[in-house]
């Protein structure tokens, strides 16, 4: 119970971060976060509208109608200069450092109780997520420093960015590394049942 209010409770300081961009909409928060901060923060979208609540109810966010034509009205949301302090009063904080949960390790981990050539097809499958999220990162990152250079976020977002990159390759080499002891493990398999 203690760790979902935790949880609950760091949504709004994306929710927060992202009207320092600029004013959006429930739904244009959530593409905000799916195409910058998702390759390091998984945020509960089920959690954004009730967090988008508590924080116009706290004074933290402004909520106005904006009316379409043609199309139903959506509600924008701004910063105020109080959700701003709120925000800048968590960045001064230290930041929290999480265990990581990973499924692959876990089986990996386990991995006595399957056939290696399971594990080894788990890794595989790994390698060439951690290679297309490689691609992505190095083609958003060109995008930045191509349409944003004059952004004052841009050393920061790039920051996050490289982070991505270098631990996407340690893991790369990590991959190949346990491709070879697996590969080196299925021989000795092989050879104990001869």
């Amino acid at each position: 119970m203690g760790q979902a209010v935790a949880r609950a409770n760091r949504t709004r300081y994306p929710v927060l971060g992202a009207l320092t961009i600029r004013p959006m909409s429930g739904y244009d928060i959530k593409k905000f976060i799916e195409g910058s901060i998702a390759n390091f923060w998984r945020e509960s979208f089920g959690q954004l509208y009730p967090t988008l609540r508590e924080l116009t109810e706290e004074g933290l966010v402004d909520r106005r109608r904006d009316e379409q034509e043609e199309k139903r009205d959506r509600y924008v949301y701004r910063i105020t200069s109080e959700g701003r302090e709120v925000l800048r009063e968590w960045l001064n904080e230290p930041a929290e450092s999480e265990v990581p949960r990973s499924e692959l390790l876990l089986k990996l981990f386990f991995g006595r109780e399957v056939s290696v050539e399971t594990s080894l097809r788990h890794v595989a499958e790994r390698r060439d997520e951690l290679e297309a999220n490689l691609a992505l990162l190095s083609a958003i990152e060109q995008e930045l420093e191509t349409t944003k250079r004059t952004a004052p976020g841009l050393p920061y977002w790039l920051l996050t960015i490289r982070q991505g990159m270098l631990v996407d390759q340690a893991l790369l080499e990590w991959c190949e590394e346990a491709e070879a002891v697996l590969r080196k493990q299925r021989r000795t398999v092989a050879q104990a049942s001869r």
